[in-house]
């Protein structure tokens, strides 16, 4: 289910709304990946890979929606079809807790707040699918991104796999309280964890 409390975040000229991902995505994503710099493409998949082949690219787009969540960043420009400018995403882990995500925002697209809407929509989505814990690998060099990691109450260390890493992960905190000033105040402010039903 795709959460619907988030208002889009906005630039002059634009305004981006959140969607799910759908299956006849395949040609705006692969642009999407195409118009990434290397270092976002590095950010995002560990690698300096400029398109994704079609096994990965169906892979995607064809998610478990009783397990995962997919949603893109989508604009509009007047008189043009939708252009993805921002991709996030979350996998069930395999002991039904917890979720990994990921998330990547188009270059031009920084620094608008479209990483932190995206976010807040997969605690949504984890909320609504009984998830306990999130959690994900951000690079280190990844400034901008662990700053919103920290902004929203995720505890940031050192993978112990690999140094060039940051494991960071937090509660999934309850419905009521995504979106709202309590969910980024660190680890005293930080909600229980839902409970699975």
């Amino acid at each position: 289910m795709l959460p619907t409390n988030h208002q889009p975040a906005s630039r002059p000229a634009a305004m981006v709304s959140l969607r799910s991902i759908q299956l006849d995505d395949g040609p705006r994503l692969q642009a999407f990946m195409q118009s990434l710099s290397d270092e976002s493409r590095y950010f995002r998949f560990m690698d300096a890979i400029r398109e994704l082949p079609p096994r990965l690219l169906r892979y995607f787009i064809e998610i478990d929606v009783e397990t995962d969540l997919a949603l893109v960043a989508v604009i509009q420009p007047e008189n043009e079809g939708e252009v993805i400018v921002g991709v996030a995403r979350y996998y069930g882990d395999d002991d039904g807790q917890s979720c990994e995500f990921a998330i990547a925002v188009a270059d031009a697209w920084h620094h608008h707040g479209i990483g932190q809407q995206l976010m807040l929509a997969l605690l949504e989505g984890a909320a609504h699918q009984n998830y306990r814990r999130i959690h994900g690998e951000v690079m280190a060099e990844n400034q901008a991104m662990l700053h919103l990691m920290h902004h929203l109450g995720f505890t940031v260390r050192t993978c112990r796999e690999d140094a060039m890493l940051k494991c960071v992960e937090r509660d999934v905190p309850p419905l009521a309280m995504v979106g709202r000033p309590g969910l980024s105040t660190g680890t005293g402010g930080r909600p229980n964890p839902c409970t699975r039903a």
